[in-house]
């Protein structure tokens, strides 16, 4: 338990380190995102305290976009005069598009979207020329962040910080030629590594499925099971049940990709979490008598549109959408491995021991309510706060040993 309870607290510590990429007041930042097909694009994101400093509007710290819009045609024209893009003697037209506002906790910050014109040929180099808020704050910083690309293996990096700009250090150059399809495959294997393992709701379901993997039932209690006798046995039920889930959702993650089929996201989340629910009551009470494949192929449906909203939250598009989907499913499955890898052989150790089947069925009752608890959250569209509490629980022990 002590062992399971310290790499909770390490889990979590490493999720606030992955999300602890914040916004100061005294820094802007500039996103870049390299499309093969759509060129370049970004965004610009300036807080409203340094714009207060350049043109004194004296705005609210937490202004929006109706604040501002008095001051919209000065910003603009602020931006261009102060940045611009470039390539040997190709200079690139800045088109400045949407506005919007990020919301901090140390002031709101103002973004514009852009592209570059004509950048759909990507250059092998980029200059990049970044002069904002310097001559009103010499302590100000501006952020250079590479947030996609897929060839150079960035898919999702908003906190992908490549290069700062200062007061004497205006202008910096991207070689854009460095990058390869290989690169971008292996970029999206890890990619599915990873969401597979930061979603517990999947983790879950997996776990409902394996853990009668190592017995049989010898009558339909409750508590009446017995253990395999066999490893082959084990090992055969794991790689049906696996298969059936991988198939299902390699269909419908395939299908959502293409935008074929899709469903609204609240009734697919709801749908997942009921699914951990089912396949822990079956292992009490049998609903498919030996036919554990098929809440494992029906639900591996609903967990395929799970892995697709996922992608479409990358910020994919259609560039490499096959070699995307074939690596990103390739990393569902890698890290599928390695989560059965890590469980599977501790149950078959423990099979033999007369209170597995208690076991079996405490921890299937443990997964009904966590299931319960996320599906009304997810059906109603609400916040319970009981998970926020446990975190927040997990993050001060982790200060009070010193992890953090």
């Amino acid at each position: 338990m002590k062992k399971n309870l310290r790499k909770l607290i390490l889990f979590s510590c490493l999720l606030v380190s992955i999300f602890s990429f914040s916004h100061e007041p005294n820094q802007s930042y500039l996103f870049l995102r390299i499309y093969e097909t759509d060129g370049i694009q970004g965004r610009f994101e300036i807080n409203v305290k340094e714009l207060n400093k350049v043109f004194d509007f004296n705005l609210p710290d937490n202004a929006n976009v109706e604040d501002t819009k008095p001051f919209l045609n000065a910003i603009k024209k602020y931006i261009l005069e102060n940045s611009n893009f470039s390539s040997g003697n190709t200079k690139y037209e800045l088109i400045l598009t949407d506005l919007g506002i990020t919301e901090t906790g140390m002031g709101n910050y103002i973004k514009y979207q852009f592209k570059l014109k004509n950048s759909e040929n990507i250059p092998d180099k980029l200059d990049i020329y970044y002069n904002l808020a310097f001559h009103k704050d010499p302590k100000h910083k501006g952020f250079l962040v590479m947030e996609y690309n897929w060839k150079a293996g960035v898919i999702d990096g908003y906190t992908n910080i490549i290069e700062d700009f200062g007061p004497n250090d205006t202008t910096t150059s991207l070689a854009l030629n460095e990058s390869t399809v290989f690169t971008g495959f292996m970029a999206m294997i890890k990619q599915g590594v990873w969401h597979i393992w930061i979603g517990l709701d999947h983790i879950l379901f997996l776990l409902a499925l394996i853990l009668p993997s190592v017995v049989r039932r010898k009558n339909n209690t409750a508590f009446g099971w017995e253990p395999v006798m066999t490893f082959k046995a084990a090992f055969l039920y794991i790689i049906k049940v696996v298969s059936f889930f991988t198939i299902a959702h390699t269909i419908t993650l395939t299908l959502a990709s293409l935008n074929l089929i899709n469903l609204p996201s609240q009734i697919v989340e709801s749908i997942i979490a009921f699914s951990i629910g089912l396949a822990a009551y079956h292992n009490i009470k049998p609903i498919f008598k030996m036919k554990d494949w098929v809440i494992a192929f029906i639900f591996g449906l609903f967990h395929g549109f799970g892995f697709a909203s996922v992608l479409g939250d990358l910020g994919l598009t259609g560039e490499f959408l096959t070699l995307s989907l074939l690596g990103f499913n390739i990393g569902v499955e890698v890290g599928q491995l390695v989560i059965i890898a890590a469980i599977f052989p501790i149950l078959y150790v423990f099979r033999n021991h007369k209170s597995y089947p208690k076991f079996l069925v405490y921890m299937s009752i443990m997964l009904i309510i966590v299931s319960l608890y996320w599906f009304v959250e997810r059906v109603f569209d609400i916040n319970l706060k009981v998970d926020d509490y446990l975190f927040q629980f997990i993050y001060e022990t982790a200060k009070w040993l010193g992890l953090k």
